[in-house]
């Protein structure tokens, strides 16, 4: 079997599965960072992540992606969504930023996607376009406590956290406009092996030492786990399922769902502005993925 045989039921609760694993993203910030420079962290989480896709290629005997065109279209967008987009948000929180105002920046992706197809014609609903603005003030709602606290930031964590927008967003349109249809493990595996050698030379550059001990190693494993084989995966598959505009919405859930789960581990309080800013960013992302039908 090629790829997977996706059941009704699974394919319902792939969307709010993803929001939840992508989302731990920042938690694994919180505990894993401190312990580590980010390259490092990452070479690692990248290296033992193909070492599980290819134990489990070996053992359900999936086939590779065919054609050299294939494999440098996969080995693109994991430069631009595993090596641009996760280093710039790693290299951004090491900086300082918060992860709140980090998920604010990279929130901006699906307005970038939306204004792109615009731009090459693609058909972007009113309706959607209401639904992009509305997630969007609900994710500044979300965040608007952070940011009149006063937040430290550097030029150098603002321009990484930039890029990491740039990257997640090109990385998502080109696997959509050029990536064909193929096994998500071994697509991902082709992706982590690009961003591990792109990385490999700025892990080796960094003097900073890794603090070995159980908190690192957990934030490792669930980067690997959690992270990668799960949300990396869902997002390819959602990708290839769904519009562009459509998927890019999810990340708007991504900051409230952050703030839940630190409410849960942290005892972080959520405000009436933050259970405001949820109410808004579900409606936006209502009116962009309805279907037509259901207008």
């Amino acid at each position: 079997m090629s790829r997977f045989s996706l059941s009704i039921s699974w394919v319902r609760v792939m969307p709010p599965l993803f929001v939840f694993l992508w989302s731990t993203g920042f938690i694994v910030a919180r505990y894993g960072m401190p312990l580590s420079p980010p390259f490092k962290f990452l070479e690692l989480r990248f290296l033992f992540s193909i070492a599980c896709f290819l134990l489990w290629i070996f053992i359900a005997k999936i086939k590779w992606p065919v054609g050299r065109q294939q494999w440098f279209h996969l080995s693109v967008t994991g430069l631009f969504i595993q090596a641009g987009y996760l280093g710039g948000v790693w290299v951004g929180v090491k900086s300082g930023i918060g992860s709140g105002l980090t998920a604010l920046i990279v929130g901006l992706q699906p307005v970038l996607t939306a204004i792109w197809l615009s731009s090459r014609r693609h058909q972007i609903s009113r309706r959607q376009w209401y639904g992009l603005w509305l997630g969007l003030g609900g994710v500044i709602l979300v965040l608007l406590n952070k940011l009149m606290a006063g937040i430290e930031i550097t030029t150098w964590g603002l321009a990484a956290e930039i890029i990491a927008l740039l990257s997640i967003t090109t990385g998502t349109l080109y696997q959509k406009t050029f990536v064909k249809a193929c096994d998500v493990r071994t697509a991902n595996t082709v992706q982590l092996l690009a961003s591990a050698v792109i990385t490999l030379p700025l892990a080796l550059m960094e003097t900073e030492a890794i603090k070995w001990g159980e908190q690192f190693f957990y934030s490792l494993a669930w980067s690997v786990v959690g992270l990668t084989i799960g949300a990396s995966s869902l997002f390819y598959i959602l990708i290839h399922r769904g519009a562009s505009s459509a998927v890019t919405s999810l990340m708007y859930l991504v900051p409230p769902t952050t703030a839940a789960i630190a409410w849960l581990l942290f005892e972080e309080p959520i405000t009436l502005i933050t259970l405001a800013g949820v109410a808004l960013t579900a409606l936006g992302v209502s009116l962009v993925v309805r279907t037509p039908q259901s207008n």
